[in-house]
């Protein structure tokens, strides 16, 4: 008997399971439904994971089993699949089929990443890469990793985050033969045992990292260094692990080429915003049912993710807020009609705090001590560093956990403050995010990959790099058809007058479609843009380029 279904993803996917099976659909009443909340033993493995580092995740709404169903823990289980095979560790091997079913739903919205996967899988591009995977597990990711493997990878994965993974889905991966180490629910050493377990395989070393967060590249880098030195590229889709290659190229200490999906357009415009813009609504009704007009919200950072987040904020009638480091990021928020504020003038009155910078401690404990009875706060950024949680683990203050992934903190005079997610993804952790922009950045991520791969010798440095601007273009062209959209063809006369090839691409690598760039550039890249400037400014202005040049 399966629980009601919580997405109209999930009651799709019902209905074709009862239609195959031709079973009777039954739902548990409410009071059973009720009895799946955690008990006082639940909350305490809930929340016994504090770390900083990406065991922060998410785990779908849309999933068909909750980490509390069974208290085994799936390292003490020996469970084998229909080949006969046990190199996987997941929550329940039995629950592959409707893990199919949900994977079958997500490829009818990812048609791009189906059709890359038509046009390529017979040249085999990726025969003989071994893919070592750590990111979301869900029905869309499951798309992208068999693609991989239709392409010619043998792959291993693990999740990124210790809520982000579907059972079923992991179980329909395991049951197809790719080695998958993730359930929902990992503690923070579950997290790091099956991140070892994909990596370290007898008689099998990966020879390409795709990684969400950082955290596989860290392991790898620092457990295993003579695999590192092999790795012959690393594809990286998040700000925090990006920050961390960047980290090691500074340093001198990235000796393996690597992808900077982040930064890619089909990322950070679509992914980041227009998934934000829709999902920040979706996370926050299914959590607390909130009614946003009136309501007082402050959105931390003006990236994509806060531009996606504000607009939807904006859109359905809230006050919206922001806080922002970068003036031009707050111009911007300040042209669309936010008002730009520090957080401590506006912390007494704000019924929301939504943070989205990628950094650490943007909400203290002083300020969620001063922060209204009933305020929500919650993170859209991928780790789960910006709100300090840890520091509510105190003593004098009470943990209730009300749903799945809502805790009320209570404080010794009785203020409760609303806690998503336990600060992490909120998005990803408490809803599900659009099938559709995930297959923008799965075909991304694949395209990336076999880049790297296939990449003759001295292509590529040991260094980090942006996607093609001409990828990034191709992903976007896969993905037109499903709008039936038509593209304008140059003249040849209007591409000689632009200087441009009437096949692309058709923007310079520097252009970054009214995203100002935060991505560090090295000394010869400094030198490059100030090139490209002095032939175009007043001769005065010369003169301050040069002092910037010399610093």
């Amino acid at each position: 008997m399966l629980p009601p279904p919580r997405s109209q993803h999930q009651y799709a996917v019902y209905l074709c399971y009862y239609a195959h099976s031709n079973m009777q659909i039954q739902f548990v009443e409410d009071k059973q439904e009720f009895s799946r909340f955690p008990t006082k033993a639940g909350r305490r493995s809930l929340s016994r994971s504090i770390s900083q580092s990406s065991t922060d995740s998410y785990s779908s709404a849309a999933s068909y089993t909750d980490s509390s169903d069974d208290e085994t823990s799936p390292r003490d289980k020996t469970q084998l699949n229909s080949k006969g095979t046990s190199d996987f560790c997941v929550k329940n091997i039995k629950q592959a089929e409707f893990g199919r079913r949900e994977i079958e739903i997500a490829e009818q919205d990812m048609s791009a990443l189906i059709s890359l996967r038509k046009r390529a899988q017979g040249e085999k591009p990726l025969a003989g890469a071994k893919i070592v995977g750590c990111t979301h597990i869900t029905a869309q990711t499951a798309v992208l990793i068999e693609t991989l493997v239709a392409l010619g990878a043998q792959c291993r994965w693990t999740a990124c985050n210790i809520y982000s993974t579907q059972n079923e889905v992991a179980a329909a991966l395991s049951e197809i033969g790719v080695a998958v180490f993730a359930w929902k629910g990992e503690s923070e050493d579950d997290f790091w045992w099956c991140i070892d377990k994909c990596v370290n395989m007898e008689g099998w070393q990966p020879n390409m990292i795709l990684d969400d967060g950082g955290d596989l590249t860290h392991w790898v880098y620092k457990k295993y260094p003579n695999v590192f030195k092999k790795i012959r590229g690393i594809v990286e889709e998040s700000v925090t692990g990006v920050h961390r290659l960047y980290q090691l190229s500074k340093a001198g200490k990235l000796c393996v080429p690597a992808m900077n999906v982040n930064d890619s357009v089909t990322k950070q415009k679509f992914d980041n915003l227009y998934c934000c813009r829709e999902s920040i609504l979706d996370g926050l009704k299914r959590t607390t049912d909130v009614m946003f007009g009136g309501k007082q919200v402050v959105v931390c950072g003006y990236g994509e993710v806060g531009k996606g987040c504000t607009a939807a904020l904006k859109a359905m009638g809230s006050i919206v807020y922001v806080t922002e480091i970068d003036p031009i990021c707050a111009l911007q928020a300040c042209m669309d009609g936010f008002r730009v504020v520090k957080l401590n003038e506006v912390i007494r009155q704000v019924d929301v705090i939504i943070t989205c910078t990628g950094n650490k401690n943007v909400v203290t404990r002083d300020q969620l001590d001063r922060m209204k009875n009933g305020s929500i706060v919650c993170n859209m950024g991928h780790s789960n560093t910006e709100i300090d949680v840890a520091s509510l683990r105190t003593p004098e203050l009470t943990w209730e956990r009300v749903r799945s992934q809502v805790d009320h903190v209570i404080w010794p005079d009785g203020k409760r403050v609303i806690l998503l997610a336990e600060g992490r993804l909120l998005n990803l952790s408490c809803s599900t995010v659009p099938t559709f922009v995930l297959s923008i950045t799965a075909t991304t991520q694949a395209l990336a990959l076999i880049e790297l791969y296939n990449a003759p010798e001295g292509r590529y440095k040991q260094d980090v790099y942006l996607l093609p601007k001409k990828m990034d273009e191709y992903v976007a062209s896969l993905h037109l058809p499903t709008f039936d959209a038509h593209l304008t063809e140059l003249s040849d006369e209007q591409a000689k007058y632009l200087g441009l090839n009437k096949n692309g691409p058709f923007k310079p690598n520097y252009y970054r479609y009214n995203h100002p760039s935060k991505i560090p550039l090295n000394d010869t890249q400094i030198s490059d843009l100030c090139t490209i400037y002095l032939q175009w400014i007043p001769t005065a202005t010369t003169y301050m380029f040069s002092l910037v040049q010399s610093s």
